[in-house]
Formats: C-alpha cells, sequence, structure tokens
C-alpha cells in the first residue's frame, strides 16, 4: 500500500544533517526502526514479480485470477488486523516490542511463504507478513518520531517514506536478480526475512520511546535516553517540554471523559468541526486507493505483459520504471507541498490521473482491436496442445484465445508476432513448445505496436500521482482533526485507506477477465474523476494555518472548503501552546 510521509523543509533537512553528525545515536535510532517502512515498501514490491513466477509453478493458481488476488491482498487483510493491533500494542506494551513482534510476524511469513508447497501455504505466509506489516507501518514513525529531537522530527520521520519506495525499487532489482536462480519466486519472497531479523536484533540492543516511557512514569530512563539524543546543553530544556506536553496530554484526555473508543467516537461525531474534518480526511484517503495506484505496485509486471509484452524478464525490468518514478515523486512532493498548498497539490495531481487513465484505457482498446488473428494452420502445428474450446470454424484473434474458459494461451509467429499465431491449452509445456520454436507465448495480453504509449502512459500515472494523491492525504489527516481527537480520527482514515486498499487488490485481475483491460482501465479513470469533483468540494486548503486555525476555519458557520480561509491575523500564534509534540 501506499504510505505517508511528514513533510519537511530544506533548513529543517540541513539540521538534520548537522545534528546527526554530532550525534550519531541518532541516526542508529531512526535506521533501526526505519528497517519497518523498508519491509514495508519490499512486500508491496517483491509480490508483483513474485506473483509471475509462481503463476508459472502451479496451475490453480494460472487458472484462477481469484486466487492471484488473494494471494496479493491477504498481507493488505493482514496488515488491516496488525495496524489495528498494533495501536492497543503500542499504548499497552510500548514501541519497541511492537516492532519486535512485527519482525518475528515478518520473518515467519517470509519463511513460510519461501517454504510453500502449495498456494494456500503462500497465503498463510501473506497473512503472517501483512500482520508484521500493518503493526510496522504504523509503529516505526511513531518511535522515529518520539526518539528524534523536535527541530529535525520532520526530517527524520520523511525518512520513513523514503524507506518505503526505496523497499519498493529494492523488490524490483532483487525480483530481476533471482529471475535466473531456480527457485525464483521463493527466493524473492524468503529473502524478505532478512531484513527483518537485522532489524529484530538492531533493535534488541536499543531503548523504548523516551516519551511512552515517561507516560509510563519510568522518568529516569527516559531522561537517561534523551541525554543520548540531545546535546547536553539541550537536554534540560527538552525534558522539561516532554514533561509539559505529556501533562497537556492527560488534560485533554481528561477533556473527552469517556475512555472507550465506542465513547470517544460518539463523543467525536458529535462536533461539526470533527464531522467535517473526518469527512475530508476519509475522502482523501479512500480516493487515494480507488484511483488505483496498488494495482500498479503490486500487479505492475502484469499490467506490462497485459500491454503485449510476454516475458516475465521483460516485464520486470520495465516495472522498475513505475517504482522509480514513484520514489522521485516522494521526494518531490517534500519540496512542493509546502508551496503549493495540500488541496491544490491534490487537484492537479487527480487532473494528471484522469488523463493518463483515460490514455490507458484507450491504449489497451486499440490493443484489444489490432490484435493478431488465430490461425488455423499455426494451431495444427500444435495439435496435442491446442486451446479445448478453439474451432477451426470459428474467427478468433488473440484476445478472443486469452478470454477461453479453458484458459488459453497465444503462441505468437515465428517471423512477425503481429502475424496469424496458434491458440494452445495454458501450461508449462505448451509455454515450452512454444519456446522453442523461437515464438513468445502470451497468456496476459497481445502482441501490439501500442506497448510503448501504454508504459508512457503507465509512467506518466506514476509521476502525477506520487507528488500529490501518493503523500498529501497522508498529510491532510495529520492537521485537520482537533488534537484530542486525533487519534480515534486518524485511525478510522487509516482503516478506511487499508479496506479500499483490499477492495482495489481484491477485484484488479477479475475486473481486467469480466470487462476486458481497456474497459478496466476506463472504470478507474470515472471514479478518478468522481474523485476529483468529491476532493474538490469536502477538502480543504491546510497550507499554512496552525491546527487552532484549522479547527476554527472547520467551525465557521459559512465554511466551504473551495474557499482559502483567511485567519485572523492578530489571533495568529495565540494558544499554540495547545499543540502536543
Amino acid at each position: 500500500m501506499e504510505g505517508g510521509a511528514t513533510l519537511a523543509d530544506k533548513a529543517e533537512f540541513k539540521e538534520c544533517l548537522r545534528l546527526t553528525w554530532s550525534q550519531p545515536y541518532i541516526l542508529q535510532l531512526v535506521f533501526s526502526a526505519g528497517i519497518g517502512g523498508l519491509l514495508f515498501g519490499y512486500d508491496t514490491g517483491v509480490i508483483s514479480g513474485a506473483l509471475l513466477y509462481i503463476r508459472d509453478d502451479f496451475t490453480a493458481v494460472e487458472k484462477s485470477t481469484v486466487l492471484r488476488e488473494t494471494i496479493v491482498s491477504m498481507a493488505v487483510a493482514g496488515a488491516i488486523v496488525g495496524a489495528g493491533f498494533g495501536g492497543w500494542m503500542n499504548d499497552k506494551f510500548g514501541r519497541k516490542p511492537s516492532i519486535l513482534i512485527a519482525d518475528a510476524l515478518f520473518l515467519a511469513g517470509a519463511l513460510i511463504m519461501a517454504l510453500a508447497p502449495t498456494p494456500f501455504v503462500i497465503i498463510i505466509g501473506r497473512i503472517f507478513v501483512g500482520l508484521g506489516v500493518g503493526m510496522a507501518s504504523m509503529t516505526a514513525p511513531l518511535y522515529i518520531s518520539e526518539a528524534s529531537p523536535a527541530r529535525i522530527r520532520g526530517a527524520l520521520v520523511s525518512t520513513n517514506g523514503l524507506l518505503i519506495t526505496g523497499g519498493q525499487f529494492m523488490a524490483y532489482l532483487i525480483n530481476l536478480a533471482f529471475t535466473k536462480v531456480k527457485g525464483t519466486w521463493r527466493w524473492m519472497l524468503g529473502i524478505a526475512g532478512l531484513p527483518a531479523f537485522i532489524q529484530f536484533i538492531l533493535m534488541c540492543m536499543l531503548p523504548e520511546s523516551p516519551r511512552w516511557l515517561y507516560r509510563q512514569d519510568r522518568k529516569e530512563e527516559a531522561e537517561a535516553i534523551l541525554r543520548k539524543i540531545y546535546p547536553a546543553a539541550e537536554v534540560e530544556e527538552e525534558i522539561d517540554s516532554l514533561r509539559r506536553s505529556i501533562e497537556h496530554e492527560k488534560q485533554l484526555e481528561g477533556s473527552i471523559g469517556e475512555q472507550s473508543l465506542v465513547g470517544k467516537l460518539t463523543k467525536a461525531l458529535s462536533s461539526k468541526v470533527v464531522r467535517r474534518g473526518l469527512m475530508a480526511g476519509v475522502i482523501a484517503q479512500v480516493a487515494q486507493q480507488f484511483v488505483g495506484i496498488n494495482t500498479v505496485m503490486y500487479y505492475s509486471p502484469t499490467i506490462v505483459q497485459l500491454a503485449g509484452f510476454a516475458s516475465n524478464n521483460t516485464a520486470m525490468a520495465l516495472s522498475l520504471i513505475t517504482s522509480g518514478l514513484n520514489a522521485i515523486g516522494s521526494i518531490v512532493s517534500m519540496f512542493f507541498v509546502d508551496r503549493a498548498g495540500r488541496r491544490h497539490l491534490m487537484i492537479i495531481s487527480l487532473v494528471g490521473i484522469v488523463l493518463w487513465l483515460a490514455v490507458l484505457g484507450g491504449t489497451f482498446l486499440g490493443a484489444a482491436h489490432h490484435a493478431p488473428p488465430v490461425s488455423d494452420l499455426e494451431t495444427r502445428v500444435f495439435a496435442n496442445q491446442t486451446c479445448p474450446e478453439y474451432s477451426p470454424s470459428a474467427r478468433w484473434n488473440c484476445m478472443n484465445c486469452l478470454k477461453a474458459q479453458s484458459t488459453c494461451g497465444f503462441c505468437a509467429h515465428g517471423g512477425d508476432k503481429l502475424l496469424p499465431g496458434a491458440c494452445l491449452a495454458a501450461g508449462e509445456a505448451s509455454r515450452r513448445t512454444c519456446h522453442a520454436g523461437n515464438r513468445e507465448f502470451y497468456t496476459e495480453g497481445c502482441p501490439n505496436n501500442f506497448g510503448w504509449l501504454a508504459l508512457v502512459a503507465l509512467g506518466a500515472y506514476i509521476v502525477s500521482y506520487s507528488p500529490g494523491m501518493g503523500t498529501v492525504p497522508w498529510i491532510v489527516n495529520s492537521e485537520i482533526y482537533p488534537l484530542r481527537f486525533r487519534g480515534v480520527c486518524g485511525g478510522i482514515a487509516a482503516v478506511a485507506n487499508w479496506v479500499s486498499n483490499l477492495i482495489v487488490t481484491q477485484t484488479f485481475l477479475s475486473l481486467t477477465k469480466a470487462l476486458g483491460t481497456s474497459a478496466t482501465f476506463f472504470l478507474f479513470c470515472a471514479v478518478s474523476f468522481f474523485a476529483l469533483v468529491v476532493v474538490f468540494f469536502t477538502v480543504p486548503e491546510t497550507k499554512g494555518l496552525q491546527f487552532e486555525e484549522v479547527e476554527k476555519m472547520l467551525g465557521e458557520k459559512d465554511y466551504k472548503p473551495w474557499k482559502r480561509y483567511r485567519p485572523d491575523v492578530s489571533s495568529k500564534g495565540r494558544d499554540i501552546g495547545l499543540s502536543v509534540p
């Protein structure tokens, strides 16, 4: 899933470099916890390539799109449970034990998948990995935030977002490295256990979050850790600041009164300010997923094959482009979100997404219309492996062959892939026979001259998505809720994001089979256009506003999200002490 990053400005990054150089202990803390982000990104990227080889090894997976979707999406389902359980774990037992348990789950899942004898066992391993990813995705940024000096906190937490996209890119590289190794997908999935094991060892040598310790009245331990993090001249001031901050947190919690989740939620929803903020936050998170980004991140090589590139190796090599562009987009967002504004960046991003999804849909439509025909003469060469549903009297083309109920593949012409080819029963024997004649065997998309345009559109889609819809929804959700309800509202929005992710990943391949690839991308285009309209009318601009000013804006009688809020200059800066780091 696409994760969020806390944004920092240029001066904060310079201060970050200076302070981590003088206080290397900070870097040790951040790097050790940040491996959780790397694992999150790696799992997102690795399954997209491994799925191609799992499909080749298990006939049941090749014949069932639902089984392929389940293998991918069970990690997302596990992450939903892991994130919810992780929130309770964080509060009850601390950040460090939560990260250690997440690593143990991830390591167990990686080993189960690497040794899996059946697709069902792979699914079990995916659930274990998902539980670990869900816990790590929320705990790692929290640990980094609470163990970082306040003035460079944004820059250090941003590294977690960069490690997520870096993990995705690393996954594609590792996928490519193991394409020629026996047991391909087992190595791809199993090697994920290595960084989890490294993080487990490193975290055993690191302390608990000083903020959590202070809240548990283990003040001496917290102060000892702060003395390692801050320069000697700043320690006492930071200890006093932490004390005041936690006292204020407890006052806010007392003002809510009801401590149960249902009670907090009921009290939150009784506030017009919270309802408006929650509407904007949830819509932004759901829109982030329903524009189809995780179809690209989880199924990128498959989409490349749908565009007409049959080779697994070629598909994964070309998928590196999407992963690299996503990482670059995350960096671009960090520098422009405070200049362009959150709302403005989201709307520009959605306009680009709608445009390039339309181009993708049109490209696949053109490819389907120009699919090479199936030749009875060519098919007769493979007499024992002909697709059961093929009849010489039927005027089939490659697309008809691939849509056959019995799961068939198209063996392209040996001289020119655009000339008539053969329709064969899908399977390893047919693939080998086809390749023996120096032909390409297509099971996802058909050979065409439009593949390059699909790749350009896919790259442009990522460039449009990443700097805007990729990061801004998480930023909006960190700013739009009143402080006393930020935990419960942020949790609701995060669950909405994960559930939307699950829906998209569990239905994408089925949609391409039921509607066709072009219609599926046109559907995502229509949904993205609807998201653009809804975001325009529900998500306000929070750029440059203090938390108290955001709350005041949402409480205005004539509140209109599409109008820029102008705070009272005379009151700007008052009550800033209400913000809790």
